[in-house]
């Protein structure tokens, strides 16, 4: 299957986006799809070979799962690429537009089980919660 692209346009500097994209104390505040879920912990250690986890739940205690990887390339500033723990791979590059603006752009392999348009669109709700985490902090 083809690999899936989504971007963000952020009124941030960045190395601001960042911090907040890959800090655990940020990422436990925008990283879910929706207002019924949460997100209780991040780990994270941002190196090549390092390992991330993320528990992602709903707030009614209803479903949840750990999304975790292993990183295979990070520049700060610039750049990130893991694989899931299911072989997926993921690539996100930082572009500074100007002083005040960065543009994220998520590359990622879709998996096999929901429809692409399904994955792209919690991707999106999810990189767009960060956008507005963002900007409004």
């Amino acid at each position: 299957m083809e690999p899936i692209t989504i971007n963000s346009t952020i009124s941030a500097p960045v190395q601001k986006v960042w911090d907040y994209f890959n800090t655990p104390d940020h990422i436990t505040k925008w990283n879910f799809a929706h207002e019924s879920w949460q997100c209780p912990s991040s780990e994270n250690d941002l190196r090549a070979g390092g390992k991330f986890k993320t528990r992602m739940e709903a707030k009614d205690g209803s479903f949840g799962f750990d999304f975790e990887g292993i990183y295979d390339e990070v520049i700060p500033g610039e750049k990130i690429k893991y694989h899931l723990e299911d072989g997926r791979n993921v690539e996100i590059q930082f572009q500074k537009i100007d002083g005040d603006t960065t543009k994220v752009i998520q590359i990622f392999d879709p998996e096999q089980q929901n429809p692409i348009e399904m994955q792209r669109d919690g991707w999106y709700a999810i990189l767009n919660n960060f956008q507005k985490y963002v900007e409004n902090n």
